[in-house]
């Protein structure tokens, strides 16, 4: 165990000292606190209260609408009323939205008849521009329906107090709002397992070409066996890729907590994780990198090139592609007997499983079920990794086949 200490000490403090290291920990950081000032000041500068213009023969419709518009609950806009219209009124108002002084107008247009109801015509300043529209429909809808209660011998108080606003529960807007962030966090999380494995277990195989390529091997040899070896490699490169994750996910919570961004964004950004799923986040990220590390290891000790390592890299990004196509499936229902499968899958486990545990937690024996296949699936790829790094990390000059490996094992 003092060489597989030593070994993992080594390949810690190699890679961590290294500037793709420091570059690449920093880096992430910095495009994330960028991103969350290019999103706030973006929208504090594109943001701009709309201005319209009501044109209407009936002075009474015209300000009511102005008030629904100015004092609206979500949308407030600046509403100027023109009544009665002149002749060059829509001229006007049409230079004007050229001249972008103007969003859009709404013209109303009397009834023929008495007790018929007015026409209305909104032209906007840009087609592009639905959210106005559907806020002036919105407010007219309100307007006339205020009008025709009235109308039909409805008092004043009676009329206000049906059409106030239905409240919210806030609570249920609450959780609402945490579900999505949890649902955001989920997938950052994801993203970062699938890159951690995929990037620090390709890792494991390079380093293995490396000192294959520099003959370092053959002083190793001599004092540590090559299981020894393989371990300690898989441990150094796996702590580094959990401390980075662990500093990138420091930074994730840091930026969204509502101490730090919440004064500008509304007190809406934060993350919603329970300790349970950053166990969990831990606990499958440990147990996927030892799972597809080894396959690296194989891999690296079966090679003699990095060119000749990317030709077999498939058998690490199938199995993750695999988990990619599958999450789709896997959120939209995650208690279905697809996703339990795909869950109990050892190569899958780690991204789908920990995508379950975030959406809703599945049955304990589910998850103690994943955990034991995996061990299980792990024990045998070391097994047979070991006995083919024992031999192939001494074997140059020509590719291994298939035959050749299976006589790797008996060798060994």
């Amino acid at each position: 165990m003092h060489n597989v200490w030593l070994i993992a000490k080594r390949e810690y403090l190699e890679r961590v000292r290294t500037k793709a290291f420091i570059f690449s920990t920093i880096l992430i950081p910095l495009l994330m606190g960028g991103g969350i000032i290019f999103e706030v000041v973006a929208s504090t500068h594109t943001k701009s209260i709309p201005h319209i213009a009501i044109v209407s023969g009936d002075q009474q419709l015209a300000t009511d609408l102005q008030a629904e518009l100015e004092n609206g609950q979500e949308t407030k806009m600046i509403v100027d009323v023109i009544s009665p219209p002149a002749s060059d009124t829509r001229s006007i108002l049409d230079s004007e939205l050229a001249s972008k002084s103007l969003d859009g107008y709404l013209w109303v247009t009397p009834p023929a008849q008495p007790d018929a109801r007015p026409s209305f015509a909104y032209t906007p300043r840009s087609t592009r521009d639905k959210a106005t529209k559907e806020t002036v429909d919105a407010a007219l809808q309100n307007v006339l329906l205020h009008e025709r209660l009235a109308h039909n011998g409805m008092g004043s108080s009676d009329v206000a107090s049906l059409m106030q606003p239905v409240q919210v529960d806030t609570t249920q807007a609450g959780k609402a709002a945490d579900t999505t962030s949890s649902y955001i966090a989920t997938a950052i999380l994801f993203f970062l397992m699938y890159m951690v494995i995929m990037l620090y277990g390709m890792n494991v195989a390079r380093s293995i070409i490396e000192e294959k390529t520099s003959r370092v091997f053959e002083v190793l040899l001599a004092t540590i066996r090559p299981e020894e070896m393989m371990a300690g490699k898989m441990l150094g490169v796996g702590s580094v890729g959990l401390t980075q994750v662990g500093i990138w996910l420091a930074t994730a919570i840091l930026l969204t907590s509502t101490s730090v961004v919440s004064s500008m964004m509304g007190g809406n950004a934060h993350v919603s994780l329970s300790a349970v799923e950053l166990i969990f986040f831990v606990v499958y990220f440990v147990l996927g990198f030892l799972l597809y590390a080894s396959i690296a290891a194989a891999l690296g000790a079966m090679t003699n090139s990095e060119q000749e390592l990317q030709q077999l890299n498939m058998f690490l990004v199938m199995p993750l592609a695999a988990c990619f196509f599958a999450a789709g499936l896997v959120v939209t229902n995650p208690g279905s007997t697809f996703s339990v499968i795909m869950s109990l899958i050892p190569f899958c486990t780690p991204l789908l499983m920990y995508l379950r545990i975030s959406l809703a937690m599945p049955p304990v024996w589910q998850i103690g079920l994943s955990i034991a296949l995996m061990l299980a699936t792990i024990y045998a790829i070391l097994w047979v990794a070991s006995r083919i790094y024992r031999v192939g990390i001494l074997m140059y000059g020509k590719k291994p086949t298939l035959p050749e490996v299976l006589r790797w094992l008996k060798y060994s």
